[in-house]
């Protein structure tokens, strides 16, 4: 087993290729998609290779990321099945069907898949991460292989879409949640937590911090980061990327970042006890910590890191700020409404809007995302008492809403009152948590 962790490290190294698949492929952010036009077109070229010939891997690769850049899909999906492979891709947070191909095809994309991400191509039998490192203007492919019963499925996520490079007043927040985010960011110490599941955009928001940070303090401030990867370049700030074949871990990486007289410290995200330990831990020392954390909302949060085991003063010491978001998927031009209570998941509305579906949206009823978030306030001594006093998360919850804090339920219910998204869509991403 050891050796295998060995071989598959190396692959950690990345590859140049050229810039066929670079951001100025790829539409505006705010430009509008014709998605069904370009998925015909795809499937069309695609379909049209020759399985047989020494360049259909190569070509077939070639007009896979192609597409993927005109349509600013986050991930790409190859899954090899008893009749052929399937291609499925996932955009606006859903995964969709892109074509099935010729059975026995999918080893040799597979191969070249693992070529230009400098994978081992003789080893089908483990899984293998590694990346395709483009040049400045281009978008960033990571790229894993995982053996199944009928060949090696692969994954790419994509990063560097315009998404990534926007200010922190152009995603889209509330006005009152940006400008408690901005508050948080003047601190000279505390942590700030971005929450969300994954795809809830929550790397976005914590570039979008970062690129705040540098442009505010001129080069004033020791600005360090520790990720795992580097998804985005940030000028101004000084990126590291862990390296665990090395020894070079989150936690060994975290505690040497701190002899190196850091201001502001951004962790790419918290995944384990220890580490939470460590930056919550050097919050309260002089540093002001960004970071990303897994939790269904902000109150969740404080209950899985004090289900960690960190301890209630450090968290009422230390975290001044925790921001949850969500995509929500708004509605095509197409979109009909309705009065039908049937129709409304039991929000309190009496109206909503119906995806229907047209070529232009691909027949999803849906063009575009917006984000909806709720931030939760520490400074207040006295609320942050309430929160770690009470036990019940959902007793939490409402001290937090009583208290002035925005739900996600509320600002979701204000899209579907604005005919902007479905009540389907709000069940489909919130589903029931901590709706009071």
């Amino acid at each position: 087993m050891a050796s295998n962790t060995n071989e598959v490290s190396r692959t950690n190294r990345p590859t140049e290729v050229n810039g066929r698949y670079s951001r100025a492929d790829a539409a505006t952010v705010d430009e509008p998609i014709d998605l069904a036009e370009q998925r015909k077109l795809i499937v069309d070229r695609l379909l049209h290779l020759q399985p047989k010939t020494d360049a259909y891997a190569t070509e077939f690769v070639d007009q896979i990321l192609q597409f993927a850049a005109r349509v600013r899909t986050s991930d790409l999906h190859l899954q090899p099945t008893l009749t052929g492979f399937e291609v499925r891709f996932r955009n606006d947070g859903v995964l969709q069907p892109l074509g099935e191909f010729p059975v026995g095809a999918s080893s040799s994309i597979v191969s070249r898949l693992k070529v230009i991400a400098n994978l081992l191509t003789y080893r089908s039998d483990i899984p293998q991460e590694g990346r395709i490192a483009a040049p400045s203007d281009a978008t960033e492919v990571r790229v894993s292989t995982y053996p199944t019963l009928h060949g090696e499925r692969a994954v790419l996520r994509f990063f560097g879409h315009g998404n990534r490079f926007k200010k922190l007043d152009e995603l889209g927040h509330s006005p009152d949640v940006t400008e408690m985010i901005r508050d948080c960011l003047a601190e000279t110490s505390g942590a700030m937590l971005i929450c969300g599941p994954a795809g809830s955009g929550k790397s976005t928001t914590l570039y979008a911090c970062l690129r705040h940070l540098v442009s505010t303090t001129g080069g004033a401030r020791n600005l360090m980061t520790l990720e795992d990867p580097i998804e985005v370049p940030v000028p101004g700030a000084s990126q590291s990327q862990v390296n665990v074949a090395a020894g070079f871990d989150l936690n060994t990486g975290l505690r040497s970042l701190l002899r190196q007289d850091p201001e502001v410290i951004m962790i790419g995200e918290i995944r384990d006890p220890e580490t939470a330990e460590i930056a919550i831990q050097a919050s309260l020392t002089g540093q002001l910590m960004v970071t990303t954390f897994h939790a269904d909302s902000s109150v969740t949060a404080v209950s899985r890191l004090l289900d960690m085991g960190i301890e209630p003063y450090l968290l009422r010491s230390g975290v001044i700020g925790i921001l949850c978001q969500r995509l929500l998927r708004l509605v095509c031009e197409c979109a009909d409404q309705s009065t039908d209570q049937n129709d409304f998941c039991g929000l309190p509305i009496e109206r909503t809007a119906i995806a229907r579906g047209c070529e232009r949206c691909n027949d999803s009823g849906y063009q575009g995302r917006k984000v909806i978030s709720e931030f939760l306030s520490l400074k207040d001594s006295a609320l942050a008492d309430a929160i770690l006093d009470t036990k019940d998360s959902r007793a939490t919850y409402r001290i937090a809403v009583e208290s002035g804090m925005k739900s996600l339920w509320e600002r979701a219910t204000e899209l579907v009152r604005e005919g902007k998204t479905t009540a389907q869509e709000v069940r489909r991403v919130l589903g029931m948590t901590m709706r009071i």
